[in-house]
């Protein structure tokens, strides 16, 4: 069974920064594209970003020039850092992994995010 263990939620004030981080129990290489998502309060979740096996990154209008999603393959692990962070931004932050083998995504459980103005 693939979990992806996430961290680094929390409560901060706007205009600050979080960095979240997301470590699967598998290689990152069985996955070929992972990303993060989020659901705020009466919302559909939506894509903030995702990168490739090939680092190529893709983002939410919304986030554009503010977060930047990376994966660090010595350490396992694939971060979204979150800067100048808004009100808007409060959400449950997911991590999601599409294996390169087919089959159904993995998801991680959703880390907090509460932005105070």
């Amino acid at each position: 069974q693939v979990q992806l263990v996430e961290s680094g939620g929390g409560l901060v004030q706007a205009g600050g920064s979080l960095r979240l981080s997301c470590a699967p129990s598998v290689a990152m290489f069985n996955f070929d594209v992972m990303g993060w998502y989020r659901q705020g309060p009466g919302k559909q979740r939506e894509l903030v970003a995702s990168t490739t096996n090939s680092r190529s990154a893709n983002y939410a209008d919304s986030v554009k020039g503010r977060f930047t999603i990376s994966r660090d393959n010595a350490k396992n692990t694939m971060y979204l850092q979150m800067s100048s962070l808004k009100p808007e931004d409060t959400a449950v932050y997911y991590c999601h992994a599409r294996p390169q083998w087919g089959g159904s995504n993995y998801w991680g459980q959703g880390t907090q995010v509460t932005v105070s103005s």
